[in-house]
């Protein structure tokens, strides 16, 4: 094992996703391979099935399975790969939803590894831009219990009872297993979230899949899930101009919002995680010691654990970065 393969900044080749719900702001916005109703592209993705292949550098067509079973904490970080093994512990998307998506919730951890052998989904979302009167649904309106919430869902009047939120650009949201959550048309966020695909819908507006067929519903499994006390978490911050800004502090990941001027070295030492970087605006260059990889928008980059130090080089960039505590 030569961890020297590793000291540079890792591409993947994004694995994009059709649904019935999906535009092409990914194309106009974030430089997507350009196909027809692409809703999610999974930037970097260890899921079953969908685990992503090295785009760059000395290790380009190698999955991420094999770095991590290469190389394991060399890339993940000492503490991650001991408490995850060879299993990638999250998945980065971009989102767009040219139309509403399902009400839909995740199971918790527990819930998850019992019924399909799989991590919960606890998950953030950043707002990366809107049409006019996009909104968010999070949650419940009011307070509601399982009796009142079948009521509504055997009544077919659950929109009755769901929590609608106004969106702009830059609002950001952590959003607990359990919590009855919709992204509604017109919205483009990015999406960091526990490695899973495990999602239950409650309610779909009654409309075909891609196959012509309704798309099926999880309401059996949903009732054990939902957490009639959850509350998503709006995030409060405040931009700061080549500081790192912090967006979101959970067991599960940290997130950080910089806007950069020029550039900003990054001591990545005492972090002992591999680090994700999403770019949402703007053009530059990651340079580590004498290797250097450009940037534009709608790239991500993952930094292997064992770099310490990088530099970003932009006349102007937005990105997020994230990492495991």
């Amino acid at each position: 094992m030569n961890k020297n393969q590793l000291k540079y900044p890792i591409k993947f080749i994004p694995i994009l996703k059709e649904k019935i719900w999906g535009g092409n702001k990914l194309t106009a916005l974030l430089n997507k391979a350009s196909k027809n109703n692409i809703g999610e592209s999974w930037e970097i993705s260890g899921v079953k099935d969908n685990v992503s292949i090295v785009s760059n550098g000395l290790l380009k067509g190698k999955s991420l399975k094999e770095l991590i079973t290469t190389f394991e904490g060399a890339i993940l970080g000492h503490k991650v790969f001991k408490s995850f093994g060879n299993n990638f512990p999250l998945l980065f998307k971009f989102i767009d939803a040219n139309k509403d998506l399902s009400v839909q919730l995740h199971p918790n951890d527990q819930l998850a590894k019992k019924q399909h052998n799989s991590f919960g989904k606890n998950e953030m979302w950043y707002v990366l831009g809107i049409e006019e009167g996009a909104k968010l649904i999070l949650g419940f309106s009011k307070q509601v219990d399982q009796e009142i919430y079948q009521k509504h869902l055997v009544e077919n009047t659950l929109s009755e009872i769901l929590q609608y939120k106004n969106v702009k650009k830059g609002d950001s949201f952590f959003i607990e297993t359990g919590t009855v959550h919709a992204i509604g048309a017109g919205v483009v966020l990015a999406e960091i979230q526990q490695s899973s695909d495990i999602t239950y819908r409650i309610y779909d507006y009654n409309r075909p899949g891609l196959d012509g067929k309704l798309r099926e519903l999880h309401t059996d499994l949903a009732i054990d899930a939902i957490n009639f006390e959850s509350k998503t978490t709006e995030l409060d911050y405040k931009d700061e101009i080549n500081i790192p800004v912090r967006l979101c502090k959970s067991k599960y990941f940290y997130t950080n919002k910089l806007i950069i001027s020029n550039s900003i070295h990054r001591d990545l030492s005492l972090i002992d995680s591999f680090i994700v970087y999403m770019f949402l605006e703007g053009e530059g260059t990651i340079k580590v010691n004498e290797y250097s990889e450009t940037f534009k928008e709608g790239d991500t980059v993952l930094i292997p654990a064992l770099i310490e130090n990088i530099k970003i080089i932009s006349k102007s960039a937005i990105f997020l970065e994230i990492y495991i505590p």
